[in-house]
């Protein structure tokens, strides 16, 4: 069912807009179904009445042995008229009295007869009333013989026309005892479910639908650009501001996206621009005491104090070189992610280390170059100098890109992966004591990686042979991920 049901805002929107439509449309036509027939049965039923009294008077103003022709002049297959004896409306369980019908028949008469009756039924219930009430009426009917040169009657009770409705009776006891009989069937309304109907309600649907579409997409474009914008600033990216249209809702909330996004990045510039500074004036000050320690006279005094001032002068460097690179605002253009990683490699192997690289087919993926370079560049060297040798492949999944990069170290222990990732942070009691720098790569892989969107974790590798009485680790895995766009 969640699969049929559009996940979108605009898609959800849509479909209940939709959805209140039909229902509306539906209701709509059945309570003007409802209405309707009841105006048209009331229109026939009056009609009914109206013509029972015209007849009626003219038989009054008939000589009473003519009465009989002019009955079988103004019957028809809708509107039945006979004499009988006595009213046709007996105590019938079948039959209900009509008062309303029966005083606007009177009031149409102008109390020309002495009494008038009039009852209803539904119409089955109708046609079998009417069959034998018809026939035991002709059997006492004063005119029920026919003159000489009359056709034979035929009995048309089963063949009253129209489409289901009621039946109405009505008996009036004329001046001379005698009582005028008239049945007739009040057609129910056709139904309103004719195609003209169903055609001009599917296109007024159909436009409605437009137009439901049209402003639903109005309403969710704002959202979708801002859900849009928000990952692009969460990958790093840089681009204006966004517009502020549509509600006043979204408007406020482009705007204060907007704002929020001014904030943060004017934080970050002068988070970078104040360690750019104090970096920067560091230098000063180890240069002149470095001048200062070559006047010392203890060569070992001299010496310990040249490369304290070295490995400070270092960490400076990197950490100024580290700011600067970050205040530079790179644009973010698509590149084929597995050349890079190829280029990456081969440039390591010019430079003698040993790298081996599977980056697979052609890769497209939309990122700033240089900045994923140095992360990547790091993750690498980082493998080749604490594990011997680097094997770099990328894998693909559904929803993201990993680059795995294994090298074949002593690895280091699970409660120091966190830790290393942290600037300065450095871990030579577990890894090549040879070899050794400022604990500035890692971090700067991470916020490489964190400001496209990914991350980047480590986890040991088990050991190829291992016996009970070797467990050591077979080398460190860095796994570098990227979501998919």
């Amino acid at each position: 069912m969640k699969r049929l049901f559009p996940q979108s805002l605009a898609g959800q929107m849509i479909v209940l807009l939709l959805l209140a439509l039909v229902v509306s449309h539906v209701v709509s036509a059945f309570i003007f179904e409802d209405e309707r027939r009841a105006s048209v049965r009331n229109a026939v039923r009056e009609e009914a009445i109206t013509a029972i009294a015209t007849s009626t008077k003219l038989l009054l103003d008939t000589p009473v042995e003519a009465r009989k022709r002019v009955v079988r002049q103004v019957s028809s297959r809708r509107l039945r008229y006979w004499f009988s004896n006595a009213s046709a409306i007996g105590p019938d369980r079948e039959l209900r009295l009509s008062l309303k019908d029966r005083d606007r028949l009177a009031g149409l008469l102008e109390n020309a007869v002495p009494e008038v009756q009039v009852a209803v039924t539904e119409r089955p219930r109708f046609f079998r009333w009417a069959k034998q009430q018809r026939k035991r009426d002709l059997a006492g009917d004063q005119w029920a013989e026919r003159d000489r040169g009359d056709k034979p009657r035929k009995d048309h009770t089963h063949d009253w026309p129209g489409p289901p409705g009621f039946g109405l009776l009505a008996s009036m006891r004329l001046p001379d005892g005698s009582w005028l009989n008239a049945a007739t069937v009040v057609p129910g309304a056709a139904t309103a479910w004719q195609w003209p109907a169903l055609v001009s309600m599917v296109v007024m649907a159909v436009l409605i639908a437009l137009i439901a579409v049209v402003m639903a997409r109005r309403i969710a474009r704002p959202v979708t650009r801002l859900v849009t914008a928000a990952d692009r600033f969460g990958r790093g990216e840089d681009f204006p501001p966004l517009p502020e249209d549509g509600p006043p809702e979204l408007r406020r909330m482009t705007a204060s996206f907007n704002a929020m996004r001014t904030r943060l990045q004017r934080y970050v510039e002068d988070k970078t621009r104040l360690l750019a500074a104090v970096s920067h004036d560091l230098r000063t000050p180890i240069t002149s005491m470095r001048l200062r320690a070559e006047f010392i006279e203890n060569e070992e005094t001299r010496m310990k104090m040249i490369e304290a001032l070295e490995e400070m002068e270092r960490i400076t460097d990197a950490t100024l070189a580290f700011a600067r690179e970050d205040a530079v605002q790179e644009d973010t253009r698509t590149l084929d992610l597995a050349a890079l990683l190829g280029s990456l490699c081969d440039d390591l192997r010019d430079l003698g280390k040993e790298v081996e690289c599977a980056p697979g087919e052609r890769l497209p993926y939309p990122c700033r170059p240089v900045a994923l370079k140095r992360a990547l560049r790091n993750l690498i060297e980082n493998a080749v100098i604490y594990g011997d040798r680097a094997r770099v492949r990328i894998e693909r999944s559904e929803d993201s890109l990993s680059i795995v990069i294994e090298d074949d170290g002593p690895g280091i222990p699970e409660e120091a992966f966190e830790r290393v990732f942290k600037p300065f942070e450095r871990m030579e009691e577990s890894r090549n004591r040879e070899t050794g720098g400022i604990g500035l790569g890692l971090s700067i892989a991470r916020s490489i990686l964190r400001s496209h969107g990914g991350d980047v974790t480590l986890r040991n590798r088990p050991a190829r042979n291992q016996s009970a009485h070797n467990r050591s680790p077979g080398g460190l895995t860095a796994t570098a991920s990227l979501p998919k766009i």
